[in-house]
């Protein structure tokens, strides 16, 4: 009896050692398992090649848009941001991911249930009858001893795809915002084209006018009032399609703003009072923080580098641990010893496993996790050298706006003075009316173009603004 009491002991002893053993040799090869080196950090330009366009200027602030000077863009954008139906998705798959983070977190942490059940138990034979009630109510914890750093690895790699899901939102926002201030100034924009184009029929209404009043005294060709009457339909038609034009672009703004087309009203008239803020390039390397694109693609990357650590984990053993106690009746309902009556009862339960044959499935896995860690790292390469790409092109195109500045509003006060003066002299009877025709087709033409290179300044300092993060900060 005493070397059968004695043998399980020294083989629980024997297990125990072993255990410990394992522990030890996990701990130390945890690290190198888990651990790679990181992504070389990507290699960024020290300066802009064009930014002495917005050097004065500062970085954009959060409400960049503010800067503009107009209540009405102000409020069409705090409109946006609550009722656009694509951030308003984008804001719920936050919410997704912050869920999905908290579920693998928990693999962290032991988990406890409940248990509680009975089993009524009734016999009869010729040797008698019999009727028996087992019952049990457990409380159960069980543990995934996280040697590897698998459930570690897979948690951080869940916490940064919410991350990248908050930067999606993030550039999301800043893509939205941007496309209403440019939808807005398109709208005034065309209210003002569409205002030089009345003006224009109203000229070549009065110049009809003149016309005829010289045809009917015989000095004007038939050629020249029929050329003057198509002078006039053309302007009809140019003053129908910038309104059809307008009409469209309010449509556009509505559908940005969350809001039906039907009812929907611009106030603003024309880009005069609009103000052209100061917008500094700064450094490309601050983009690498101030773009919410770029800290989605460096997260995504970061949780691929975290998913390949869980999927190299998975190779290895994983011991899980399980612990029960409560009070059950039998007592211990064991095969060879079972306890009668009501008491307490307790368990204990260590279980190794480790993956020998599944046709290659767990190494397929990390292979294909090493695929998608590079996958993601020359995306992420991509995207800087988009980000520098679009500061470029809105920089190029503010220093070609800003070169041509004093052409433009020479051109149309040119323009204005040679229609004036052919007007004059063909209603004196000593000009030629093909010389007022053209003065006033050029006149149209210039002040046509004046009011699309507004829009265009406004449009850069936008592609800019947004090429620059629009203020990011990481926000929450």
């Amino acid at each position: 009896m005493t070397a059968a009491v004695s043998h399980p002991r020294s083989a629980g002893a024997h297990c125990a050692l072993c255990t410990v053993a394992l522990t030890l040799l996990a701990a130390f090869a945890c690290g190198c398992v888990t651990q790679r080196p990181a992504p070389a950090a990507p290699v960024v330009p020290s300066a802009f090649e064009h930014g002495g366009a917005a050097a004065p200027g500062a970085w954009p602030a959060q409400d960049w848009y503010r800067t503009f000077g107009s209540t009405e863009l102000e409020s069409f954008v705090d409109l946006a941001v609550r009722e656009n139906a694509d951030l308003v998705q984008a804001r719920e798959r936050v919410t997704q991911a912050d869920a999905r983070a908290r579920q693998s977190g928990a693999a962290i942490l032991p988990s406890v249930d409940g248990q509680a059940g009975g089993t009524f138990l009734a016999g009869h034979s010729s040797q008698g009858s019999g009727h028996e009630f087992d019952w049990s109510a457990m409380l159960s914890a069980s543990y995934e001893v996280d040697f590897w750093g698998k459930n570690h690895a897979t948690a951080h790699a869940a916490l940064l795809a919410a991350d990248a899901s908050r930067a999606e939102r993030d550039a999301l926002a800043l893509t939205l915002l941007a496309g209403v201030a440019d939808q807005y100034f398109e709208v005034l924009a065309l209210r003002e084209r569409s205002a030089v184009a009345g003006a224009n029929r109203q000229a070549a209404l009065s110049l009809l006018d003149a016309v005829q009043a010289r045809f009917d005294a015989g000095v004007a060709s038939p050629t020249e009032l029929a050329t003057q009457r198509a002078a006039l339909d053309a302007a009809q038609l140019a003053a129908a399609d910038l309104a059809q034009q307008e009409l469209a672009a309010r449509a556009a703004l509505a559908l940005l703003l969350g809001q039906a087309p039907e009812g929907f009203e611009v106030r603003g008239a024309s880009l005069e009072s609009l103000h052209e803020p100061a917008v500094g390039a700064g450094l490309p390397s601050e983009l690498l923080t101030r773009r919410p694109d770029l800290m989605m693609a460096e997260a995504n990357l970061r949780a691929a580098s975290a998913n390949l650590a869980a999927a190299r984990a998975a190779l290895f053993p994983s011991l899980s641990l399980t612990a029960g106690a409560g009070i059950q009746n039998p007592a211990l309902p064991a095969t060879v010893l079972t306890i009668g009556g009501t008491g307490p009862s307790f368990s204990l339960a260590a279980n190794l496993m480790q993956p020998i044959f599944n046709h290659g499935k767990l190494r397929a896995a990390r292979d294909e996790a090493a695929a998608h860690e590079r996958e993601l790292l020359a995306a992420y390469r991509a995207a800087i050298l988009a980000a520098l790409t679009d500061v470029e092109k809105a920089l190029t195109k503010l220093e070609q706006l800003d070169s041509i500045r004093a052409f433009e509003s020479d051109n149309v006060a040119q323009s204005e003075r040679a229609f004036e003066g052919a007007q004059l002299r063909y209603r004196a009877g000593s000009g030629d009316y093909l010389t007022v025709l053209e003065a006033q087709r050029t006149l149209y033409a210039a002040r046509d173009q004046a009011a699309q290179y507004r829009l265009a300044r406004l449009e850069a300092r936008v592609m800019l603004v947004k090429a620059l993060g629009g203020g990011w900060t990481g926000s929450s």
